[in-house]
Parts: structure tokens; C-alpha cells; sequence
């Protein structure tokens, strides 16, 4: 596909009387391959535009797909989901079944961004056999490969890895270098989460030789931004920030705003690490600005939550509510649960610090059932270990032990990297109790 800028320009232009022409095939062909274009340089606006021009003339599936996904991608999942529903009804009605299934697939990719695991999970594995009816080996790698994701945000990465293991030689079967160094990208993070650093670098740096190799530029920086993460991760914190700083031109040049909200993001996060905490605010200020003037309202959430730790730990209590406050307002505007769970525990860990056990053990408990809702095991142990430690502190070892033992029994589940630590801390606190009340502490298991 032709990419010069003048030839997208006559590209538009042929778009433009084709709609004051009324000549809907035309303007129908012509939008469809500029907006290709733009969604690859993240020019959102500029699709949600042609499509909604091109759609002045009648209804289209293609037009509302692309428009579908400029607005999840600009922070309007809702819109998003009307449009691709759209896009659906009218690939079904036209018995295009491919289509309906890269549909279903999107679908299931704005549930997932909205922390809806479980309905994420329900589209891909709709989009599943009907890809494989068509033969559509590439659609069936990508839909492996979110399902792996999908796991991977729920805390069950042994089951995550499964999926991407499976969509890994199909990706080198069809040829498609981008996907697999896609689905490397995603099995690097997972063994970054489960704590094999140099694991996580050897697929990331596999990853980051196919990216150059293709020229993917904004892979190369997603790439760039998670090794230096791994970094991050391992306490080498100059590395860490060379790598994101190789990221963060790449994304400018590129115009990927996002990406380069994220890096700004993670660059705050290490000097966070650092007890930087100062200049952590200051590129986390940078990474608001961005995602409130791209709209990315998940992003901007993301930040405020960030601002809102901090803050929490320069002991300013007050000014971390409000950032996370602002945060869970915006969760719960665009939806997404997964989030307002996590913002939830956060708010209740500073309730915790400031000494209102009853506050904090308040939107602990508000938290809990969302992070069952959306079968986020991870989550759930999380909030149940802070559930442990706010009744810990009040002397309740009782209640906290029984915590614990659910967070262990999670840990065991999704097979986390913390059950040994989390069953050492429930081993000493069971110790605890025994010498409170003068007994033998039970054995060990």
C-alpha cells in the first residue's frame, strides 16, 4: 500500500468529491485505504472523520469498523462498541464471515481495555472457530494471542503462556514477522511478571532484531520501553531510563502519542523507584497532558493513579485522594472495572495510612467483588493481602489469617510468583497468634 504523503493527499482529495459527488463505492474504496493508513500512524482523528463522511452515504461495514476503532483507540470504547456492532450486523448480513470475525475479534479487544475479562474472553473465543472455518491462519494467531493477553491481565500466566505458544509457529508458518514478533513481545512480559528477567530479555531482544529487521518503528519502541521496564525490574536503573529514552524519539517520530505517554509513564516510574519522587511527578505531569489532549481517558486515569502513590508517599494523604479520586471517576465513565478495582485498593491503602482502618477496610470490600466480577485471581489476592494487613494492624490476627489463607489458595491458582513469600508471612502470622495465646504455632505444611 502506498504510503507517500502526496499520494495520500490525492487519495483524500478523490474521497472528498466522491461524498459531495454522492458516489458511495468510490468515496466507500477510497476511505477504506487511507484509513488503513492513518490507523498504522495512530492519525485516529483524522479516520474517525473520513468514516463518518463516508457514512453520510448509507451504511458500510468497512467505515464503521475503521471508525470503531479510531474511537477505541482515542479513549471512546462505548462509541467503539456501537460502531463494531454495526460493522458486525452488516458483515453477517452480507454473509462475510471473515470480516465478522476480525469484528468480533475488536469487540472482544474494547472489553478487554475496559477490564471486562470474562465477556474479552466470550468475543475471542467466538472469533476462534470461525477463523479457523475460513482458513484464516493469521486471524487465528491473533486471536491465540489476545486470549494469551487476556490470561496474562488475569494473573493466570502459566495458561497465558499455553495461548501464545500455540499462536507463536503459526505466526512463522504464514510468515508474518510483525505477529511473531508480537507474540515474543507478550511471552517476554509474562517472564518479566513472573520474575525470570533474563528470560524476559532474551525473547525482548529477539523481538527487537525482527522489529528492526522489518522496520516496525513503533514495535521497535514498544520494545524498547519494555526492556527497559525489565531494567527497571532488576534495579539497574540507568539502563533502564538509556532504554526508555531510545523509545521515547522513536515514538515522537512515529506521532504516537500514546506510546509516548506511556514512556514518559514509565520513565516517572523509575525515578519513582528511585525515591526521585519530584522529578516522578514531573514526567508523570507530562504524561497527563498528553492523554487528556489525545482523550485517552484510560490513560489519564492510569496517570492520575500514579500522581496519586506518589503523593501518597510524600505523605501528602489528601492530595493522593484527590488524584486517585479523579481517577476512579474517569474509571467508572469509561467502564472499566478492572481499573476502578485497582483504584479502589489504592484508596483504600491511603484510608489505611492515615489510620481509618473502617474507611479503608470500606473500599477494600468495594473492590473485592469487582475483581471477582471480571476473574481477576491476581487482583482478588492483592486486595485480600491489603484486607490482611489493615486488620493485622487493628489486632484482629484472627481475621487476617483467614485472609491470607484465600490469598494463598489464589497464589496456588494462577501458580503466582508470591505464594512462597505470601505462605511465609501467613506461616509467621499463624506463630503470631499461637504466642498470643500461649500455644504451640501450628506445624508447618
Amino acid at each position: 500500500m502506498a504510503t507517500d504523503p502526496r499520494t495520500i493527499a490525492r487519495w483524500v482529495e478523490v474521497h472528498r468529491l466522491a461524498v459531495a459527488g454522492q458516489q458511495p463505492e468510490i468515496a466507500r474504496k477510497v476511505g477504506d485505504r487511507v484509513g488503513r493508513v492513518w490507523l498504522s500512524t495512530s492519525r485516529f482523528a483524522a479516520v474517525e472523520a473520513m468514516a463518518t463522511a463516508t457514512l453520510i452515504l448509507g451504511p458500510h461495514a468497512g467505515s464503521f469498523y475503521q471508525r470503531g476503532w479510531a474511537r477505541s483507540s482515542t479513549g471512546l470504547p462505548h462509541l467503539a462498541l456501537e460502531d463494531y456492532q454495526r460493522a458486525l450486523s452488516t458483515y453477517q448480513q452480507a454473509g462475510d464471515r471473515a470480516g465478522g470475525a476480525v469484528t468480533l475479534t475488536n469487540i472482544g479487544g474494547v472489553y478487554d481495555s475496559l477490564g471486562d475479562r470474562q465477556r474479552a474472553l466470550g468475543y475471542f473465543h467466538e472469533a476462534l472457530p470461525i477463523l479457523r472455518e475460513v482458513g484464516d491462519r493469521a486471524g487465528e494467531a491473533t486471536i491465540l494471542n489476545n486470549i494469551g493477553r487476556v490470561y496474562g491481565s488475569l494473573g493466570d500466566w502459566q495458561r497465558a503462556l499455553g495461548y501464545f505458544h500455540e499462536a507463536l509457529p503459526i505466526t512463522r508458518e504464514v510468515g508474518d514477522r510483525g505477529g511473531e514478533a508480537a507474540i515474543l513481545n507478550n511471552i517476554g512480559s509474562l517472564h518479566n511478571r513472573l520474575g525470570d528477567q533474563q528470560q524476559a530479555l532474551g525473547y525482548f531482544r529477539q523481538t527487537l532484531l525482527i522489529m528492526r529487521e522489518v522496520g516496525d518503528r513503533a514495535l521497535e519502541a514498544t520494545t524498547l520501553n519494555n526492556i527497559g521496564r525489565v531494567y527497571d525490574n532488576l534495579g539497574d536503573r540507568q539502563r533502564a531510563l538509556d532504554h526508555l529514552h531510545q523509545a521515547l524519539p522513536i515514538r515522537r517520530e512515529i506521532g504516537d502519542r500514546a506510546g509516548e505517554a506511556a514512556t514518559l509513564n514509565n520513565i516517572g516510574g523509575v525515578y519513582d523507584n528511585l525515591g526521585d519522587w519530584q522529578r516522578a511527578l514531573d514526567f508523570y505531569r507530562q504524561t497527563l497532558l498528553i492523554t487528556r489532549e489525545a482523550g485517552e481517558r484510560a490513560g489519564e486515569a492510569a496517570t492520575l493513579t500514579n500522581m496519586g502513590s506518589v503523593h501518597n508517599r510524600l505523605g501528602d494523604r489528601q492530595r493522593a485522594l484527590d488524584h486517585l479520586h479523579q481517577a476512579l471517576s474517569i474509571m467508572r465513565e469509561v467502564g472499566d472495572r478492572f481499573g476502578e478495582a485497582t483504584t479502589l485498593n489504592n484508596i483504600g491503602r491511603v484510608y489505611d495510612n492515615l489510620g481509618d482502618r473502617q474507611r479503608a477496610l470500606g473500599y477494600l470490600h468495594e473492590a473485592l467483588p469487582i475483581t471477582r466480577e471480571v476473574g481477576d485471581r491476581a487482583g482478588e489476592a492483592v486486595t485480600r493481602y491489603n484486607i490482611a494487613m489493615v486488620h493485622r494492624a487493628g489486632g484482629d490476627l484472627d481475621q487476617a489469617i483467614r485472609e491470607l489463607e484465600r490469598v494463598v489458595d489464589l497464589d496456588r491458582q494462577v501458580d503466582h510468583p508470591d505464594l512462597e513469600d505470601d505462605t511465609a508471612f501467613l506461616q509467621q502470622l499463624r506463630r503470631e497468634r499461637a504466642q498470643e495465646r500461649g500455644a504451640e504455632p501450628p506445624a508447618e505444611p
